[in-house]
């Protein structure tokens, strides 16, 4: 009888185990992703064996390290731990389960994960998670059997469980591997038609620094790209950089100019352990680097033209499968990095250019082969008295410089010739300006016969030849205002000139005088009769030129002002047109230096056997009248 009854317990458990792994294949069918079968795994087997909290741990290859995608209770994130460490390493690397009745007298046991969590482990049940063939995926572990202690006959339970769950997790795995990779690549393909329909440079490495960030899931991405001027890795735009600062290292340097160097991805899970990594951009940024991943980026040609750089995988350090999609991303656009560092060199060419142009006083005007103007520079629109570039821009030079100004077309029909440089009056609107003009050919690639000459629809006023494509018209204004001041400057002290030239032509205002003081430095040469009588006319005006062209500069090079020459001596005004608070100090310096450079002059008379000359000075400071006298047609300062 007795053996009868055991034999039906023995058949109940029998049934009620198939039952209760017939559940578990059965609730894990009806999940639908990774997540939630886990859970279920969890769940079940918490529930069948009585315990607290149960974990899942799924080994990943890449790292050799298992991880938890979920746990029972209120301890959810992502635990990470080596696959040969702990208790669950134990379980995996031996592939045989354990039982521990006193979790903190096992040296296997991780305390830390305690503290962290603040729930107390007292006993362990933990078993590989195999699939049929024997294949190892992970580990399941029970923590804590509510009422009594964990048996032999919970973990053939959990091994049983755990085996019946195998082929549903390793299938949700599989299609979790290929969703996800799916994903990737359209979210791929759809970045990398985004930025390659970029063309400016910053907002292009802006877009690629945001995707790799997200692609990669890392704290930040840098990329660099070479400057071959300069030998240079430089980036404006960085994760953590400021919106006006740049980073400039040189290319053969620390772990990116390694990169660019040797054309060789180098992949660092612990920066400061690596001799390369330079930490004092840590110091400086307060960022603290963990790993690093730093691939070269190639041109279509197969040359190294930058270093893409990312820092600190979330989760990590960063694995095979992140070199290969930043190989592969880097691969696919570094072609839209190329054009847009085209653009870039070409934009900023223009701008130089255009920079050039606008500084100019001069107008600069260029023309098509057809001798419709394509640029006119902001002074081309002042001295043509244009209103805008609209009016000018795409209109036939003949409407231009029509009528009395006809003449310039002819010229401009023959620019294909010679480069030409006139000088000329122009009629515009009206006043004739006196203008000094520049004619020189556009040259442009040498068309080959194949290419043909198709028609340039409409008339040309410019010659048609392979290699020109347009004119330059460069015009100088050197109207008579400039020409006046230019004479006057030789007569006068040119900010005398200057004052004069600002009256518009109103006599009145520059006649009469103003009162202010000033200092007057008075010389005259000693002994001059005797001179004159020994040199004779001819001699004595060589000698006043060779002694005034040195006095001139001493009285300029102190900001003073040569009001006339009397004969022999020298009147010169220091305050007047031009004050400073030191005149009087400038007079004395004058003289100083007059009778200094003298000195030199006599000497080098002696030498050529001629007499040496004296001078007295004189200088007084004190209230003065200066201005302009005599008549309207004729004055004097």
């Amino acid at each position: 009888m007795a053996d009868k009854k055991d034999n039906q317990n023995k058949s109940k458990r029998t049934s009620r185990f198939s039952d209760m792994l017939l559940q578990v294949t059965n609730d894990l069918a009806k999940t639908k992703s990774l997540d939630e079968a886990l859970e279920t795994l969890v769940k079940i087997t918490t529930s069948t064996i009585g315990a607290e909290r149960g974990t899942i741990f799924l080994n990943d290859a890449s790292t050799g390290e298992l991880y938890s995608r979920i746990a029972q209770g209120n301890f959810r994130r992502e635990i990470r731990i080596l696959n040969t460490k702990g208790v669950a390493g134990w379980v995996f690397s031996k592939n045989q389960g354990v039982i521990i009745h006193d979790a903190y007298k096992d040296e296997r046991f991780n305390k830390a994960v305690d503290v962290r969590t603040g729930f107390r482990t007292k006993s362990i049940l933990c078993a590989p998670l195999r699939t049929v063939s024997g294949e190892k995926i992970g580990v399941s572990q029970i923590l804590n059997k509510i009422d009594c202690e964990f048996e032999q006959e919970d973990l053939d339970l959990l091994e049983a469980m755990t085996e019946q769950a195998a082929i549903a997790i390793q299938g949700n795995i599989i299609v979790e591997q290929i969703e996800a990779a799916r994903k990737q690549e359209l979210e791929f393909l759809d970045v990398v038609s985004q930025v390659s329909s970029e063309l400016e440079l910053t907002p292009l490495l802006q877009k690629i620094i945001t995707t790799i960030s997200t692609m990669l899931d890392c704290e930040r991405a840098t990329l660099f790209i070479n400057d071959e001027k300069t030998n240079e890795l430089y980036t404006e735009v960085g994760e953590g950089l400021d919106e006006k600062s740049t980073i400039r290292i040189p290319n053969h340097l620390g772990i990116s100019g390694t990169v660019f160097t040797s054309g060789k991805a180098v992949n660092i899970p612990h920066a400061y352990a690596d001799l390369r990594f330079n930490p004092s951009f840590d110091k400086q940024t307060g960022f603290f680097t963990r790993s690093i991943l730093c691939m070269p980026v190639f041109s279509k040609a197969g040359k190294a033209i930058g270093v893409s750089q990312v820092l600190n995988k979330r989760g990590g350090a960063f694995n095979a499968e992140d070199e290969k999609r930043l190989a592969a991303f880097t691969s696919q656009i570094s072609m839209g990095i190329e054009n847009a560092k085209l653009f870039d060199d070409v934009q900023s060419q223009m701008n130089y250019s255009q920079s050039i142009l606008s500084s100019m006083h001069d107008a600069v005007l260029t023309l098509d082969e057809n001798g419709v103007i394509k640029t006119c520079n902001p002074a081309g629109l002042r001295i043509l008295k244009i209103p805008h570039e609209a009016a000018v821009l795409e209109q036939k030079a003949s409407l231009l410089f029509g009528g009395p100004n006809e003449w310039l077309l002819k010229k401009l029909e023959a620019v294909n010739e010679n480069e030409e440089f006139l000088d000329a009056e122009l009629q515009i609107e009206g006043e004739t300006l006196s203008v000094n003009i520049t004619l020189t050919p556009l040259l442009g690639k040498i068309k080959s016969k194949d290419e043909g000459e198709g028609d340039t629809g409409g008339e040309g006023i410019l010659t048609s030849k392979p290699n020109i494509i347009g004119a330059m018209l460069m015009i100088e204004d050197i109207s008579s205002e400039k020409r006046m001041k230019s004479t006057m400057s030789r007569y006068m002290d040119p900010e005398l000139a200057d004052q004069l030239m600002t009256a518009d032509g109103n006599n009145e205002d520059v006649m009469g005088g103003k009162q202010s003081v000033g200092t007057v430095l008075f010389s005259d040469v000693r002994s001059f009769t005797t001179i004159t009588e020994e040199l004779g006319a001819q001699g004595t005006v060589k000698l006043l030129n060779d002694y005034f062209t040195i006095m001139v500069d001493c009285i300029t090079d102190e900001g003073g002002m040569l009001d006339k020459f009397i004969g022999d001596a020298m009147m010169c005004i220091f305050g007047t047109p031009v004050p400073h608070d030191d005149d009087p100090d400038r007079a004395v310096r004058a003289a100083i230096r007059m009778m200094t450079d003298l000195k030199i002059f006599n000497d080098k008379r002696a030498m050529e056997g001629k007499m040496p000359i004296d001078h007295g000075m004189g200088i007084n400071t004190d209230s003065i009248v200066s201005g302009n006298i005599g008549s309207p047609k004729r004055m004097d300062y």
